[in-house]
Formats: structure tokens, C-alpha cells, sequence
């Protein structure tokens, strides 16, 4: 007896990016490394095409802002673990970076400024390692992922879920900021650390350092969208999917949710620490404010109105919502927060697919609409039909009868 062997030809996986949107990547990767560098360099100042240094500062800003964004759609987004203290983790990359730039500033052997206020006499020991440029890049990376990993390992372990875990969020983000402004703790208190010089020996405030850490930025944000692309089109992404659609369902298919969890949290940790790190250059200051819980769920709503589970979406919402804030906070500054507010209600309620999936809602509403204009011309019409048909079958009925 001969056994016949059936061989099973699986799909080919889809690509990371289409052809579009390989094109569209080139531009931007183009628009970030050489349009606007040049627009701010060799554009002469008089000239509408000029790009500001300001405009230049503003935008770079953005970008990190859009790496949080990316940060929160990976475990919100597409593992439904709402976070409302990823600004910790903003912070803590921030800090680290402003560490190094303050041992930078005072100069070698000599403390930073404000320890000589507080009459301090050596480096606490958290400092040890803030003098060196590659141990501080490593950092940047593993103290928000070692913080996030504890916290996220006790949370998931505990299988705190939903609002109860967006509140333990908000709490550990508060005491961390209560901690931070602190004197005793090296940080700087509520001033934080500013007073930047250098950077690897170069002045952060010229031109040619503003814009090599804008591009800088671009780069780490276009780094960091392709990583989340590659991440969620793995098998890894879809069981995160499934464990947000159907937690107990994916435990009974013998997957354990909780290194899945555990391990996308510190990745969302690690990518707002990197955010962090190159946004404190670029605005010259840190301090315990930016670990505040309401710039943490500015965050939840940058991910919100791009539209969630998107990953561009996250990039466009971050751009927008700031955007906004900019022009807003200057032309009518206390009505920020309301609108803030209302925007948030309005995607919630109206636009829950967010902006990236807004022309697709658009669609579907005119569809709708239309469906139901036809409607009542479709039953006219078989009424009408059906009220002719009726005396022509009476007629043929007295025919036959006759």
C-alpha cells in the first residue's frame, strides 16, 4: 500500500510596505534628510520657501511627539491596553539625555550648576555613568524598559486590565513626578535640568545642530513606524490582535498572554524614552512637568483622532492635535483644554476609526444615505406595480369565468 504525500503550498506573506506606500516613504525619508535641511540652510530668509528655525524646532518636536503616538497605537491600538502614563517614560529618556548635557555644560570633573546651589559636594550615584555619550544612549533605552518592564510585569501578572490599569498608570506617573520635584533626589527639583551647551562638543544652539537633530528625529521616527510595520504584520502581531479581541479565547489556542504583553509594553516604553531623549536637545529644558498625567492622555488622544490600529494614523494625529495646540494656545489660549475636550468626544462618538479612516466613513455614510433615498422610491414603485397588477388579474379572472 503506497501513501500518497499532499504538499500544502502556504500563502506568500504581504510585503512590509505596498509600492505606494514605499513612494510615499522615500518622500518623506527625502522631505526630513535634504528637502528641509535645505529650505533652513540655503533658502535666503526673505524667501517664502524659507524654513524657520523656529518652524525647523517646532516640527522636530512633532516627530517625537509622533514616536509617543506610534508608542501608544502599539499597545492600545493593537493590543487594547489603554495607557494613561506613557509621559513617564517620555520623561525618564528625557532625563537621561538632560544628564549627560548637564555633566556636558559644567565641564569635566565639576558638577552641574544646580548641585552648587544645593551646595552638594560629588555626583550622587545615579550620575556615575551620565559623563559617557554611549553609555547614556544605552540608557536612554533600558531605564524606561527596566521601569516598564517591572511595573508591566506585576500589572499583567496580577491580570489588571481596562480602566483599572489606566489608573495604576496615572497613579505611577504622578508619584514619579511628586518624586522628581524633589531636591534631594538629583534631579533638579522643579526646575529640571536646562542650560544646555553642547552636545559630543558642539554648540546645541547653531543651525547646523538644530537641523541634524531634526533629521535626527525623522529618521528615528520613520525607524520606529517601519519596526511597529514589520512587528504587527509578524506572527507576534497577530496573536497581540487576538489577545485584544479575545484574551481567554488566545489562552485556550495555548498562547500565554502574558509575555506578549509584557514584552510590547517595554518596546511602547523603550520608544517613548528614545522620543524623549531627542526632544530635550531640541527644546533646551526637562523637568518633572512633562511627567504630568494630563500630557500622558494627550498622548491616548494624538492616537485617538490619527485613528487607532493604524500605525500612520497615530503620526497623523500627533501633527494635527499639536498643530492646533500651537496656533490655538497663541490666538486663544484659554480654550485649549475645552477644545482639547470636545475633540476627544467628537472622535469618540462620530469618528472612532479616527482621521486615517475618515474618507472611508464618508464613503460608507453617502452609501447609506443614498440606500436610504432609495428605499422609498423602491417600495412606491412595487406598490404601484402591485396595485396594477391587481385589477388586470380581476379582468382575466371574469374572462375565464365568462
Amino acid at each position: 500500500m503506497t501513501t500518497q504525500s499532499i504538499s500544502i503550498e502556504l500563502p506568500k506573506p504581504a510585503p512590509l510596505l505596498s509600492a505606494k506606500g514605499w513612494t510615499a516613504f522615500l518622500l518623506a525619508l527625502t522631505m526630513v534628510c535634504a528637502v528641509a535641511p535645505a529650505l533652513n540652510l540655503w533658502v535666503p530668509e526673505d524667501s517664502a520657501l524659507h524654513l524657520s528655525d523656529y518652524m525647523l524646532g517646532l516640527l522636530g518636536k512633532f516627530m517625537c511627539y509622533a514616536i509617543c503616538a506610534l508608542a501608544i497605537d502599539l499597545i492600545w491600538g493593537y493590543t487594547g491596553i489603554l495607557s494613561l502614563g506613557h509621559g513617564l517614560f517620555f520623561a525618564l529618556g528625557g532625563y537621561v539625555m538632560g544628564m549627560y548635557l548637564m555633566r556636558e555644560a559644567a565641564g569635566p570633573d565639576a558638577l552641574p550648576a544646580f548641585m552648587g546651589f544645593l551646595d552638594w559636594k560629588e555626583l550622587p550615584w545615579h550620575w556615575a555613568l551620565s559623563g559617557s555619550f554611549a553609555a547614556t544612549v544605552l540608557l536612554v533605552f533600558l531605564v524606561p524598559g527596566l521601569i516598564g518592564g517591572l511595573f508591566g510585569y506585576f500589572a499583567f501578572r496580577s491580570r489588571i486590565k481596562g480602566v483599572y490599569f489606566s489608573i495604576i498608570t496615572q497613579a505611577l506617573t504622578y508619584a514619579a513626578m511628586l518624586l522628581f520635584f524633589r531636591n534631594e533626589t538629583g534631579f533638579g527639583g522643579n526646575n529640571g535640568f536646562t542650560g544646555f551647551r553642547t552636545l559630543l562638543g558642539y554648540s546645541v544652539n547653531s543651525k547646523a545642530m538644530h537641523v541634524l537633530l531634526f533629521a535626527l528625529s525623522g529618521l528615528a521616527l520613520l525607524g520606529c513606524f517601519l519596526f511597529s510595520r514589520w512587528l504587527m504584520r509578524s506572527k507576534y502581531g497577530r496573536v497581540l490582535q487576538a489577545v485584544r479581541d479575545a484574551e481567554s479565547r488566545t489562552m485556550f489556542c495555548g498562547y500565554n498572554p502574558l509575555p506578549y504583553k509584557l514584552s510590547i509594553w517595554v518596546i511602547s516604553a523603550m520608544m517613548c524614552g528614545l522620543a524623549g531623549a531627542l526632544y530635550v536637545p531640541q527644546v533646551g529644558i526637562i523637568n518633572p512637568s512633562e511627567m504630568s498625567v494630563g500630557n500622558s492622555i494627550e498622548m491616548a488622544v494624538w492616537t485617538a483622532v490619527g485613528g487607532r490600529a493604524s500605525l500612520v494614523g497615530p503620526i497623523i494625529g500627533a501633527f494635527a492635535v499639536n498643530g492646533g495646540k500651537s496656533w490655538l494656545t497663541v490666538a486663544a489660549p484659554e480654550y485649549w483644554l475645552y477644545v482639547l475636550g470636545a475633540l476627544f468626544i467628537v472622535v469618540t462618538l462620530f469618528m472612532p476609526g479616527g482621521l486615517i479612516r475618515l474618507p472611508q466613513q464618508l464613503r460608507q455614510w453617502r452609501e447609506k444615505r443614498k440606500a436610504q433615498v432609495k428605499a422609498p422610491l423602491n417600495q412606491a414603485a412595487a406598490a404601484g406595480a402591485k396595485t396594477t397588477a391587481e385589477p388586470a388579474s380581476a379582468d382575466a379572472l371574469e374572462g375565464v369565468r365568462a
